[in-house]
């Protein structure tokens, strides 16, 4: 219930953003890759509700017509919805296929391997888009080893005596945390600057800083190592301070996808060695998780969050 109510809840959210986005868009490959992913979502959608509507679970409320501004103007330029696809396709994969091991009813465990591939199959078509039109650089190279090697006492130095290289786990967690954050950053760059409320509109700012100063973080340990890092992308964000979205939604989007990176950082800490990297990875978990929990907060005092599925109360029932 769980893992289905978290999917209905993202995907609520995601088909207004495209939505929206379909109204400001020129490039044809960039609408194809948008109509494919509302396509998904929509089914992801009819899909859940179907499984809900068989146990009379009740159906989220999600996110309505009434929390987008179709008419709004444009805020992104049409590059940036190839970058933000990546970051919300990834996103969705740390859902799906965590959930996959996880279910044992045959629909609700095909629907999550369904929803895996054709998130594998739009990712694909995302890639060949960024490559296609020059909108990523090649990815980090290292030479291929001549032979099977032992590490040795230095492994996990980062500080002090002889810090070894990088190694190809390291640098591709950098890669892929650069990857994620520079999207990130932008899109809560323009939250930033349409958000209604103030510490809404705050605590977005404070969410842009936190990010720059990671991404300079970890741009600098590929930079030491002479490896190319992912530019920022900000200016694909218009100077529009039209907000397309309710601040409802734009919150829900970060603090989902904040609490996403905790996940993406533990898995990056997970295959880490060098103690500076790690304490890097730490701090980061820190600063996110208290972001998260300050945009909860004003989730629930502005009575927006939804309660998900949860256990009896034993204690409410023995004490009425």
């Amino acid at each position: 219930m769980g893992k289905l109510w978290a999917t209905y809840m993202g995907n609520s959210m995601s088909k207004w953003i495209l939505t929206y986005f379909l109204r400001h868009v020129n490039d044809k490959d960039v609408k194809h890759l948008l109509e494919h992913a509302l396509r998904l979502s929509e089914e992801f959608l009819e899909t859940i509700t179907r499984i809900f509507e068989i146990d009379t679970f009740p159906i989220p409320q999600g996110f309505t017509e009434e929390d987008v501004n179709l008419d709004a103007p444009r805020l992104f330029e049409d590059q940036f919805y190839v970058h933000y696809l990546k970051y919300a396709s990834k996103a969705g994969m740390s859902l799906y296929n965590v959930a996959v091991p996880l279910m044992y009813r045959k629909d609700v465990k095909d629907f999550f391997i369904h929803t895996t591939y054709a998130t594998i199959e739009l990712i694909e078509e995302i890639n060949n888009i960024l490559m296609k039109k020059g909108f990523i650089l090649k990815p980090p190279s290292i030479p291929v080893p001549e032979k099977v090697k032992w590490v040795e006492q230095d492994f996990l130095n980062g500080y002090f005596g002889h810090v070894r290289p990088m190694h190809a786990l390291e640098v591709t967690h950098l890669y892929d945390n650069i990857e994620n954050n520079i999207a990130s950053k932008a899109l809560i760059l323009a939250f930033s600057q349409v958000a209604q409320q103030e510490k809404i509109r705050e605590l977005f700012i404070r969410g842009t800083n936190m990010t720059q100063k990671a991404v300079e973080t970890y741009m600098h340990y590929l930079g030491e190592a002479s490896l190319p890092s992912p530019s920022f992308i900000d200016h694909l964000v218009t100077e529009s301070t039209v907000p397309p979205f309710s601040d409802k939604l734009m919150l829900f989007h970060k603090v989902d996808m904040f609490s996403m990176k905790i996940r993406s950082f533990g898995n990056s800490a997970a295959v880490n060695g060098r103690h500076d990297i790690g304490f890097m990875y730490t701090r980061s978990l820190v600063n996110i998780t208290l972001f998260v929990e300050d945009g909860v907060k004003i989730m629930i005092n502005n009575g927006w969050m939804e309660q998900p599925p949860e256990v009896i109360d034993r204690k409410k029932l023995l004490s009425e």
